[in-house]
């Protein structure tokens, strides 16, 4: 048994994984064929819904990555072989050379300043040059530079300028043999090809580009350095069109759907109007799908600002005097024609190229559409045990989803090897803390550029002028990424050679970098409590960006605040205390029961507490899958593994009554007299079924029926059901309101699940399902499409125009207005079903109140961050899992 994981892949998925299993005792070796970890939300500008700077995101997790003793970098590297089992592998990895010591290279970049040869940059899509020698982008960990050995023409000019003497023409490929117990899978995913979808003209018109091109656009790094500007002309493009599901949706391409493009659209289209007034943004879509966390709120925020076509696009023409772009496409039943200034088109997700490949070597097995197979109550398991899943390469998702399976992926390798666990780890070396007592203040300043989130807005090299003039300032300068790797080394020589004493950083949030910049801090000699941080982002730059001259004034108020602080900053010591190893979970179904037995998977002791005088939770009333699986085979299992384990107690009828202590050190009062000591708390209480209001949508009548109580009629054979029918299914009851205004993200996957299984039952029956959005996002979309094919009939209606249910004697009457014929229409089901929403469980805000933690204005409980942190609370040492 061997006591370190390999991860392959160093996306933020991979990244994730790799300091989970750093923090927890385990060497790490985090393997990536590009030459700088990232992958490819370095490339994103913002993200949704946060609004948050993707780099700013992603930054820490790359940096944390790369100097973490226990986690080694093995860029621009792939896997040979993979032989061995679970506990002991050997992989065999091939080093590709760059050409360039990464021990020796300091990344200063004067190599590059001097290279005669430009070629097209991969990572601004081709839109700008690089050299030949060049680092994958500014903020790239490691900073080491790369020589391109297809467009080198081996002069010898960075050879005689690199004063390093990093330079090594003629270093081959190497290749390696590392053990490790445990294997990650995270090599993301491929952005589709739109040059095969020749209807658009990608490729042939100029002012048609991706979306990821047009996300680099946006970006203070790339090509047209954050303004919005046609590539034909450089002229500001007034009519901006973008064009949904291009290799999304379809039987020519891809029949899935891809999860993302929607927000990611959305979010472009928002940042396009921020960077670039005068921008008039036109989404063209079948569906809008906005099924995650605060989406659907952004969602209609976006529809103030933007304008929405339901319709697809079927032809681009370019006129070539000016390069407009005219689109065909039909609404209303209508054929209409409309020129715009520049089409973006938002390209779907694919699994890499090298996919098949990468599965031979592993001995994985792969899906029809070459992502990793995997089980729907095994999430992270690839076919091959040892070998674990996360992000993309298991299915289309988003940040947030990548993020928390990447940490449940980091849990599986880790619990196969867990009696192995601090066997290979390297112990931290810091340098001596310097005690400061008795010194004058001597503050250093670094301000952030942040890429244009606070330099498009802010005078930064004004605020950073200021600083120098502020009392026991000695040192001060502006950095345009003060997260990056570099800028995190030079404050480090700059605490050494000023002799600072405090530290002073005016960048954006210290939520997602106080972290960082603390251990940089501390990394320089300086006690990490003497570090201050000015938020001239989030509190300026970001809500005054169309008042320059008033956000430089508040910026430099806000870092003399700063300052004043920090001058009074005194060392403080982080005590240690002992831990209790024992983890209580709160809520008995299948999330918490999943957390119970990883936690006892890996060596602790774990306490179920369940309110209910059962395990299994929603899961108990859910009896088949829309995939054929069968749910309660696998709960049966869940509750035998939970209750025979000996590291696990459980009680149910039980309730959290009082919690008291702090992270490693909690006391909890049970309901049932009970008193648990414990270091860490999950929360997994679930959700509920919304109940209508009596006369919604008919809600009382005997014949209509909500999706779970159809559903136990389907699984017991209801002769009625049997019959010759006309059913009639409504969406998004509960769900998409003011009360609870977030998709509730099951709902349509329930109602195409149950039509099929009726379909299936009783093949003449009629059904109708009336939606909003069709929400069957990633691999549901076949069962959508197939539902189609047996004869379900879906009709779409607006929140403003909802169906009308009505009772009378000769039975239901549903009056509707049918869009795509733009016609009112009535009709007469046997049964109307509900497809009613997940809401909050009545009793949250009391254990909230325990907790003392946070919930949204819906009522479900607060995460720590949206993208970083999904499955942490803000308090340390209290996570949440599940629909709670």
């Amino acid at each position: 048994m061997v006591g370190s994981v390999m991860i392959i892949g160093g996306g933020i998925g991979g990244t994730q994984s790799a300091l989970d299993l750093a923090d927890s005792g385990f060497k790490v070796y985090l393997v990536d064929k590009s030459p700088a970890i990232g992958g490819v939300m370095s490339q994103l500008d913002k993200t949704f819904p946060t609004n948050d700077c993707a780099m700013c995101i992603l930054s820490p997790k790359l940096v944390g990555a790369g100097r973490h003793p226990n986690i080694q970098l093995m860029t621009n590297t792939t896997v040979e072989t993979v032989e061995g089992e679970a506990g002991n592998f050997v992989v065999t990895l091939r080093r590709k050379t760059r050409r360039v010591n990464e021990e020796k290279c300091t990344g200063c970049g004067v190599c590059a300043q001097k290279c005669p040869v430009e070629v097209p940059d991969e990572y601004n899509e081709g839109q700008m040059p690089r050299k030949a020698i060049y680092v994958k982008y500014s903020q790239a960990v490691p900073l080491v530079y790369t020589i391109d050995k297809n467009a080198c023409i081996g002069c010898g000019i960075c050879e005689n300028e690199c004063l390093a003497r990093a330079i090594e023409y003629d270093k081959e490929d190497e290749f390696e043999e590392v053990n490790v117990g445990s294997i990650i899978v995270a090599p993301g995913f491929d952005e589709f090809d739109p040059t095969r979808k020749s209807q658009f003209g990608y490729g042939v018109y100029r002012n048609v580009v991706s979306s990821i091109e047009f996300e680099r656009m946006l970006s203070a790094t790339g090509p047209f350095a954050g303004t919005v500007m046609r590539p034909s002309d450089g002229k500001i493009p007034q009519r901006l069109a973008f064009i949904q599901c291009v290799g999304s949706r379809d039987e020519n391409t891809n029949p899935y759907c891809s999860g993302v493009c929607c927000m990611y659209a959305m979010k472009e289209a928002i940042i396009a109007k921020e960077h670039t007034p005068g921008v008039e943004p036109t989404i063209f879509y079948m569906d809008i799908r906005a099924f995650g966390k605060g989406f659907d709120e952004y969602y209609e925020h976006a529809k103030k600002e933007i304008r929405f076509v339901n319709s697809l696009v079927a032809e681009i023409q370019e006129d070539p005097e000016t390069g407009n772009l005219r689109l065909k496409y039909v609404e209303g039943g209508m054929p209409r024609e409309e020129e715009f200034d520049m089409v973006v088109l938002s390209v779907g997700l694919e699994a890499p190229h090298d996919a098949e490949l990468l599965a031979h070597k592993l001995k994985i097995e792969l899906n029809e559409f070459n992502f990793a197979q995997t089980g729907v109550f095994s999430p992270v398991e690839t076919s091959r045990k040892g070998i674990y899943v996360a992000g993309a390469f298991s299915g289309p998702k988003d940040i947030p989803d990548t993020v928390a399976q990447a940490s449940a992926a980091a849990a599986r390798a880790a619990s196969v090897i867990q009696h192995e666990r601090g066997t290979e780890i390297t112990k931290v070396e810091l340098p001596p803390e310097r005690d400061v007592r008795g010194e004058e203040p001597r503050i250093g300043v670094f301000v952030c550029h942040c890429g244009i989130n606070i330099g498009g807005v802010v005078d930064v090299p004004a605020v950073r002028d200021y600083a120098k003039t502020l009392p026991n300032v000695v040192y001060a300068e502006d950095n345009m990424y003060t997260c990056s790797q570099d800028t995190q080394e030079r404050i480090k020589e700059k605490i050494r050679e000023h002799g600072l004493n405090r530290v002073v950083i005016a960048s954006c949030t210290p939520r997602t970098h106080e972290p960082l910049f603390q251990s940089t801090t501390r990394e320089g000699g300086l006690n990490p409590y003497l570090f201050e941080m000015a938020n001239i982002r989030d509190q300026d730059s970001w809500v005054h960006m169309h008042e320059p001259e008033a956000a430089t004034e508040k910026a430099k108020d806000l870092v003399r605040m700063a300052v004043a602080k920090a001058a009074l900053l005194e060392p403080l010591e982080r005590p240690t205390v002992q831990v209790t190893k024992r983890c209580l979970v709160v809520g008995g179904g299948p999330a918490g029961m999943a957390a119970a037995l990883e936690i006892a998977d890996q060596g602790y002791e774990a306490v179920l507490i369940e309110k209910s005088e059962h395990l299994g939770g929603n899961l108990r009333h859910i009896h088949y899958l829309v995939d054929g699986t069968d749910p309660h085979a696998h709960l049966e299992d869940l509750i035998k593994r939970v209750v025979s384990n000996e590291r696990i107690q459980v009680y149910t009828g039980t309730t959290l009554t009082g919690l008291d202590g702090f992270v490693g050190n909690f006391k909890s009062t049970l309901s049932n007299g009970m008193e648990i000591e414990h270091g860490t708390i999950i929360i997994a209480t679930g959700g509920e079924e919304y109940t209508p209001k009596e006369g919604e949508f008919g809600w009382g009548n005997p014949n209509v029926l909500t999706q779970t109580q159809l559903e136990e009629r389907l699984h017991r054979g209801d002769e009625e059901l049997r019959k010759p029918l006309t059913l009639a299914m409504i969406q998004c009851v509960g769900s998409r309101n003011e009360k609870h205004p977030n998709c509730s993200r099951v709902c349509c996957t329930t109602a195409v699940k149950n039509a099929l299984k009726l379909k299936e039952l009783n093949p003449e029956a009629e059904i109708f399902i009336f939606y909003r959005d069709m929400r069957t996002y990633g691999f549901r979309e076949i069962y959508y499409k197939l539902a189609g094919e047996k004869g379900v009939t879906f009709v779409k209606y607006t929140p403003e125009r909802k169906p009308e249910v009505s009772a009378g004697k000769d039975g239901l009457s549903i009056s509707f207005h049918d869009i795509f014929l733009d016609r009112d229409m009535i009709l007469n089901p046997d049964y109307v079903v509900l497809s009613t929403g997940i809401v909050p469980q009545e009793d949250r805000e009391e254990l909230a109140q325990h907790l003392k933690v946070c919930g949204t204005e819906e009522g479900f409980y607060l995460e720590a961050h949206m993208k970083l942190r999904p499955v942490d609370f803000a308090n340390e040492g209290m996570f949440l899992a599940g629909l709670a």
